[in-house]
């Protein structure tokens, strides 16, 4: 069986079928996402702290978002309500950006049924599905998972990666132009610039698949060529691979990304977008 990516609003609206739903609201620098969970969610939904809960952390050359053990997924996945054999959506309110991360992980845990609501909590309310308000607890899951079904690379593949590597994120981070938040600007060597806005439409939806392809083939990527993707923390490069995924194309994730590469002195730094 072929399992899709992403599930459009208006499918899930008519769905008859069970889905554990998870709210992963959630922005670098921004409020808790809790409280405006709490304001309104997807009826049934599930709060998922991405910083609790889909990372673990140490110190700074670990970066700032280290998968999690998977046995402490596990309990967070049982905790959320999942048993053996559900589909489970996730979604945000930001074109999927953090949700794409709880995708990422339980696919790379082993459960092969997890999709993306498409255009997340706007296209929910755009098809006239209602929100309800306050936490939902659900029963206990019984999901059982193992590490192991995505491909990651490490920092030394990150380094000696021979495939296309993706920097996913903005343009101006990548260039070296702003760093916000981590020690050093700029991009691993050899890095190709793809911003993860550019996975999108005006809308917040994912962009065709023969759009996405056809985007990704302007920046090298063929069938039979290996394909690894970064960002910032691993977070919005989990979404760079869904939109590779859409186009056709598997791809690792570099957990670490540029918050470990940059904590390590001896890393070299490129600046240069050739």
């Amino acid at each position: 069986m072929v399992v899709e990516t992403l599930i459009q609003a208006s499918e899930l609206l008519s769905s008859t079928d069970r889905h554990v739903v998870l709210d992963v609201r959630w922005m670098l620098g921004g409020p808790p996402g809790r409280d405006a969970y709490r304001s309104g969610h997807l009826p049934g939904a599930v709060f998922v702290d991405l910083e609790a809960e889909l990372a673990s952390h140490g110190v700074p050359t670990d970066g700032r978002h280290p998968l999690p053990d998977v046995s402490a997924l596990q309990d967070s996945a049982r905790r959320w309500g999942i048993r053996q054999g559900d589909a489970v959506v996730a979604y945000d309110d930001n074109g999927g950006l953090a949700a794409a991360r709880a995708w990422w992980l339980l696919r790379w845990a082993g459960l092969s049924d997890v999709r993306l609501l498409d255009g997340g909590l706007s296209a929910w309310k755009a098809v006239g599905g209602v929100l309800e308000t306050g936490d939902v607890v659900p029963g206990p899951g019984d999901v059982r998972l193992q590490a192991g079904s995505l491909p990651t690379i490490d920092i030394d593949g990150a380094a000696t990666f021979a495939g296309v590597l993706l920097d996913a994120r903005a343009g101006e981070r990548y260039r070296g132009e702003v760093e916000p938040i981590d020690p050093e600007a700029g991009h691993i060597p050899g890095a190709i610039s793809a911003p993860t806005t550019e996975n999108l439409d005006g809308d917040g939806r994912f962009r065709t698949p023969e759009e996405l392809r056809h985007r990704f083939e302007l920046l090298g990527i063929r069938d039979g060529v290996e394909v690894a993707a970064y960002c910032g923390s691993g977070v919005t490069a989990a979404h760079e691979i869904v939109a590779l995924s859409i186009a056709g194309f598997d791809a690792a994730l570099y957990p670490g990304s540029w918050s470990q590469w940059s904590n390590h002195e001896d890393r070299p730094v490129a600046t240069s977008t050739t």
